[in-house]
């Protein structure tokens, strides 16, 4: 009879779901599982015994781990670490599932941008009818008929295309690779074409991974190209889009403003509540500001747990992996 596999769940991101990753694991497994409240010593001991990893970044020294086949990381975004990183052969897979989620917010930053029910709440609430009668007062704004631009055209930006024909609006793509225009926009680009993106939309979607080539994409000459009332959200990673560009282009008024989920400075145990910028964007009144977490629902974890341990079967089973980012080499 084969030995099982032994599965890892390294971190506070894999531990807490051992039950439910048992119930979804078809073939039998060794399960050992470590948190980061747990002295370092305990994962150093753990870890040569694994054939699967679970987990997202596990900072320190590790030990050998000549076992491991699998280092399946539980959420997209894997930059942090490279095929040097873990041994040859051994495939990192990521987890997306988060576009559904992702879509849903932009959609409702970019409808919170044009009609304001914050501030139509908060004036109802201390004003009433202020004097005014049903159907007098200011106006607000509606995405009928404008262009929506989207940096990235991967599983976030396929799932905002397909909404955006519900909301009237145009909608234009470029991205990394060479394709033909999807049925769902009126055009498709590579990298080439950003600038005549930026010049066309009213709305513009950053959704990109960070990479050599994406960092710093969207940069003072970029914010140029933009209309003066356009809007520019980012939900791929903070640094595609550069920072002091981003935060004078809004000072400034240049463009209409931003909703900003990804950041520039994230906290660490040595700096919890640290700024996510060494920019005063808070200061600001033609920003949205949320704390990365436009893909933080419960149906979103539940379809990434499902993705993970269907994962986790195939490799029990000899089966082709799903998502693999790269293969080690170290």
């Amino acid at each position: 009879m084969t030995e099982p596999l032994t599965l890892f769940l390294a971190g506070r991101m894999s531990k807490p779901r051992e039950a439910k990753i048992r119930e979804q694991l078809t073939d039998e497994w060794n399960i050992i599982s470590w948190t980061e409240e747990e002295p370092f010593e305990r994962f150093v001991e753990l870890a040569p015994q694994a054939d699967a990893l679970l987990g997202g970044r596990i900072p320190g020294d590790w030990p050998p781990v000549p076992r491991l086949k699998l280092y399946q990381v539980p959420f997209a975004g894997v930059d942090w670490l490279g095929p040097s990183d873990v041994p040859a052969g051994c495939s990192v897979c990521n987890t997306y599932e988060h576009e559904i989620a992702i879509a849903e917010y932009i959609y409702g930053a970019l409808l919170e941008w044009e009609i304001g029910f914050r501030i139509a709440d908060a004036r109802m609430r201390t004003h009433g009818w202020d004097g005014r009668t049903a159907g007098i007062g200011p106006n607000h704004g509606e995405m009928h008929g404008k262009t929506i631009g989207i940096v990235g055209y991967g599983r976030i930006g396929r799932e905002v295309a397909a909404r955006a024909h519900a909301f009237g609006l145009r909608t234009v793509a470029v991205s990394r690779s060479v394709r033909e225009t999807p049925p769902e926009l009126e055009w498709y680009g590579t990298f080439d074409a950003l600038d005549r993106l930026l010049e066309e939309s009213d709305y513009v979607v950053a959704a990109l991974p960070l990479t050599d080539e994406t960092k710093g994409l969207i940069d003072t000459g970029r914010f140029a190209r933009m209309k003066p009332e356009s809007v520019i959200v980012n939900v791929g990673r903070g640094r595609v889009i550069d920072e002091e560009a981003l935060y004078t282009a809004l000072l400034e008024k240049r463009i209409g403003g931003a909703v900003i989920d990804v950041w520039y400075t994230y906290p660490t145990p040595d700096d919890p509540s640290c700024a996510p910028s060494r920019f005063p964007f808070k200061d600001l009144d033609n920003v949205i500001m949320t704390p990365h977490f436009s893909a933080r629902t419960a149906p979103m974890r539940a379809r990434r747990l499902r993705s993970v341990c269907a994962n986790l079967n195939r490799l029990a089973r000899g089966e082709p992996l799903q998502n693999v980012c790269f293969v080690g080499t170290g």
